[in-house]
């Protein structure tokens, strides 16, 4: 397959908004609307974070990595200022903001072309890839929003139910599962992409924050 095939660049395109938008953001706040004020501040100890600073940290990310990267926006981000903080946002401010910067991650991820996908970027002094950095914001959502479920767990005691269609077989009903694919493409209605040109692989260390 070609590595500017447009159908996987829009599947590529499509799985990315299903796991953000359809899965990590919706069950991120479904945790922390369990909580009080209080609660998502709260720090076990000094070496970790708190569910407060998680969202703090993924608004910079992605608002780095997807928008400002993408749009070619001035990159106005405060990494260390988003451990730092001990308390002061409401969950429903720091719900507000991190809404926000996925709703302009999503128009981003909607109109992406091939072109941007295999173009260059220097995003937070890495040289990367347009899909490096998509790959690595849907990465990284899925790493915290990890933490923040088990942080909401840690608090409230509670089964917090996300898999319950995987309890009685341990596999997911036919209305559960993923769109299938065919050697021609998704069997699902996809946008369509231009095709580019491929660019020299990008320097993208596994360590990236």
């Amino acid at each position: 397959m070609s590595t500017t095939n447009p159908n996987l660049a829009a599947l590529f395109l499509n799985f990315s908004r299903l796991r953000l938008f359809d899965r990590y953001w919706p069950r991120l706040k479904e945790c922390v609307a369990q909580l009080t004020d209080e609660q998502i501040w709260w720090r076990p100890n000094d070496a970790s974070n708190s569910i407060g600073n998680l969202i703090l940290h993924l608004n910079g990310n992605v608002g780095q990595w997807l928008v400002a990267s993408f749009n070619k926006d001035e990159d106005k981000r405060n990494r260390p200022a988003e451990f730092a903080a001990k308390e002061g946002a409401t969950v429903a401010e720091l719900i507000a903001r991190l809404g926000a910067t996925l709703d302009a991650a999503a128009a981003v991820l909607d109109r992406l072309t091939v072109d941007e996908l295999l173009a260059p970027y220097e995003i937070q002094g890495y040289h990367v890839h347009g899909l490096d950095a998509v790959y690595q914001v849907v990465e990284h959502f899925g790493l915290h929003y990890g933490q923040i479920v088990y942080i909401t767990k840690l608090l409230t005691a509670r089964d917090l139910d996300f898999y319950k269609e995987l309890k009685k077989t341990g596999r997911a009903p036919a209305h559960h599962q993923s769109p299938k694919v065919s050697d021609s493409g998704p069997i699902y209605c996809v946008r369509p992409l231009m095709a580019a040109a491929p660019s020299p692989r990008a320097e993208f260390p596994a360590d990236r924050p």
